[in-house]
């Protein structure tokens, strides 16, 4: 039998943002110095569009939404509204720099298919 205080703890656990990876949030710190400003922050985005009806974006952003999901990595601010919080709960933002895959990728539990591209899903 489970007590409310043990179903709370668990609930609490359960992945409410995203996750950027070390790799990530070292690649995401070098663009940003890059750009010469200390006023930015990574901003991860489901909008409709794309071969199986959302897709991703990721971008730099000064501003700050009503109802933003704000994560701190390392120094790395990510950002992810309230509309596309529910969608992107538990993923996993990485970077690659093989031959066989370059740039950010997604590992969405939340997602159900996916394109071939990588850059959609539903």
């Amino acid at each position: 039998m489970t007590t409310p205080a043990q179903t709370e703890s668990t609930e609490a656990q359960a992945p409410t943002s995203v996750v950027l990876t070390d790799v990530a949030a070292q690649k995401v710190k070098a663009l940003i110095e890059q750009e010469g400003r200390d006023d930015l922050r990574l901003r991860v985005a489901v909008q409709p569009g794309g071969c199986s009806g959302l897709r991703y974006q990721l971008f730099f952003d000064e501003r700050s939404l009503d109802g933003d999901v704000v994560s701190d990595f390392d120094g790395v601010e990510v950002v992810v509204d309230r509309m596309s919080a529910p969608y992107l709960a538990g993923a996993t933002i990485d970077f690659a720099d093989r031959i066989d895959a370059q740039g950010f990728t997604i590992d969405n539990p939340n997602a159900g298919n996916s394109c071939a591209c990588g850059d959609s899903f539903s």
